[in-house]
This record gives C-alpha cells, sequence and structure tokens, in this order.
C-alpha cells in the first residue's frame, strides 16, 4: 500500500471517528431535562379592609394600570449595582405585571368599606369613581442588604356619568421588604407584604379624605 493510500484510509477512519463521537452525545442531550421557567403571581391581599357600619357610596372602575418601561415585561428584574439592572430569563410573571397587580388590588377593593362596588370591564354599572394606577418601581434589590422593591402612584377622579372629571386624590407609595434570600420565591413573598403594607395605608388615607368631606 502507498502512501496516498494510507494517507486516505487515516482520513476516512478519523471521519468516522468524530461521526462516532458526535452521535455519541446526542442521546445524552436529549435525556437532559429542559430549563423550565419559574412563574410567580401576587397573592391575593392577606385579609378584608377593616369594616365600619357604613360603606362608602363610591363606585369605582379601575381605569388604567400602567407598568413604567423597565418593568414591564414578564420576566423578574434585579439591581445588582447603582446603575446595573438584569432580567431573570428563568423567572417571570404567570401574567403581564399590570396584570398581575390588578388582580389582588381589584380584590382588596371589593373587600373594602371603601367602595360600594368594583366595575368590571364591560358592565352596565357606572362608576362615579375612576382610578388610574401607575406601577413606578417593581424590581428585587439584590446588592447587599437584598429587599423587594415596590412604589405604586394610585390617582382618583370624580366619575359622573362615567366621565372622568375632577381629581379628588394623589398619592405615592413606596416600600421595601427585607429579604432573607437573593431568589424569585423571597422577591415575590417581599413583593406581596410590601403590596399589603401600601393598600393598608392607601385604605388609612382615603377614609380620612372620606371624614374630612364629611365634616
Amino acid at each position: 500500500m502507498n502512501t496516498r493510500n494510507i494517507s486516505a484510509c487515516i482520513n476516512r477512519a478519523a471521519t468516522w471517528l468524530l461521526w462516532l463521537a458526535l452521535l455519541s452525545l446526542v442521546p445524552g442531550c436529549l435525556s437532559r431535562p429542559p430549563l423550565h421557567t419559574q412563574t410567580v403571581a401576587f397573592d391575593p391581599p392577606a385579609g378584608p379592609a377593616p369594616k365600619e357600619s357604613a360603606r362608602s357610596e363610591r363606585v369605582v372602575s379601575i381605569r388604567s394600570m400602567r407598568v413604567a418601561a423597565p418593568f414591564e415585561d414578564r420576566s423578574l428584574v434585579y439591581r445588582v449595582g447603582e446603575f446595573s439592572y438584569e432580567s431573570d430569563p428563568y423567572a417571570a410573571f404567570l401574567v403581564s405585571p399590570a396584570e398581575s397587580l390588578r388582580v389582588p388590588i381589584r380584590s382588596w377593593m371589593r373587600q373594602s368599606d371603601l367602595f360600594r362596588s368594583v366595575v368590571e370591564p364591560g358592565s352596565a354599572l357606572r362608576p362615579n369613581t375612576m382610578a388610574e394606577i401607575t406601577v413606578v418601581e417593581l424590581y428585587g434589590d439584590f446588592r447587599p442588604d437584598p429587599a423587594a422593591v415596590l412604589t405604586l402612584r394610585f390617582v382618583l377622579l370624580d366619575s359622573p356619568e362615567g366621565i372622568p372629571g375632577k381629581l379628588v386624590f394623589e398619592q405615592e407609595y413606596s416600600r421595601r421588604v427585607v429579604l432573607k434570600d437573593r431568589n424569585a420565591n423571597a422577591l415575590m413573598t417581599g413583593w406581596n407584604e410590601a403590596l399589603n403594607q401600601i393598600l393598608a395605608q392607601l385604605g388609612s388615607d382615603l377614609r380620612r379624605l372620606d371624614s374630612a368631606r364629611g365634616s
């Protein structure tokens, strides 16, 4: 066998060995479990707001629920530096952040004596109050001393005949809840606590507003 034939045989053998090596990797790749995205959602409020003898005549509709651009995607956002933020590709809200917050806030309104009724989309009932809610901050601060950060702005408008009118209330609430761990579950627990604190403060402020109006 001449040198050319020996070289050709070696090349063919090397090619077959390479293919066999690649094929041997395929079953391992296919058998590896896929990475799944963890989905999270806000819980309903911890409990009903304190009831008073007389219920408000406020019939409310959530006119808008906006989320600031850095936090409007479903992926959870972590702050990792003074000016640095990261999105988690493996942890996300089950629905959009706006809808995820709208559900527990609407539930809290239904339970509270501050609202006679909460108008659902498409309802024939006309609201006399419209709420505009903005999510200003929604992130996990994963720097030293990690915390869940939530900031909400509430605007209430008189809406006679269902038409937005005079501004009657505007307030921004910010809460920072210390976290035990830097992960999605701990962050969600912190956000739920922050939301409960904000809604409790909102309730107190609206009661003071109603008392001032009635005096």
